[in-house]
């Protein structure tokens, strides 16, 4: 029998991971799919737009902040208008700007953020409770 969380146990949700580290992408997509995660990685924000403009399901992008060629907030956006009902969860290790940043974008009620490094509880109950 198949519900919400798939046949034993498996999870339903699509994952794409953008992020230009490749040590943490790849850990990430990891984790991700440990946690029962179909996930997709993208290392920019061109491959993550090719992504979201084709027919693949997604269920939520998480995003670094920091990319090279496009802010995470302006990827999440992007995101939001290709894919109005897409989650967006907003990842950054960085300066005071791009936390503040991060929280204009959670007041406007866009996404939510995890701060890097994340502990895996954090992200696990993070991503329950935006897919839920």
């Amino acid at each position: 029998m198949q519900d919400e969380t798939g046949v034993l146990g498996v999870n339903l949700h699509t994952i794409l991971v953008v992020e230009d580290d490749a040590v943490v992408r790849t850990l990430t997509l990891e984790v991700l799919e440990a946690f029962g995660y179909q996930v997709f990685g993208a290392e920019d924000g061109d491959t993550a737009l090719s992504i979201l403009r084709s027919e693949q399901a997604l269920s939520l992008l998480m995003t670094d902040i920091g990319l090279p060629d496009i802010s995470g907030l302006e990827l999440a956006q992007q995101a939001q208008t290709l894919r109005p009902d897409i989650a967006v969860l907003l990842a950054s290790g960085y300066d005071a700007q791009q936390n503040q940043e991060m929280q204009d974008a959670v007041v406007r009620g866009a996404v939510a953020t995890i701060r890097k490094p994340f502990q895996l509880d954090q992200l696990r109950s993070t991503l329950q409770a935006m897919l839920a």
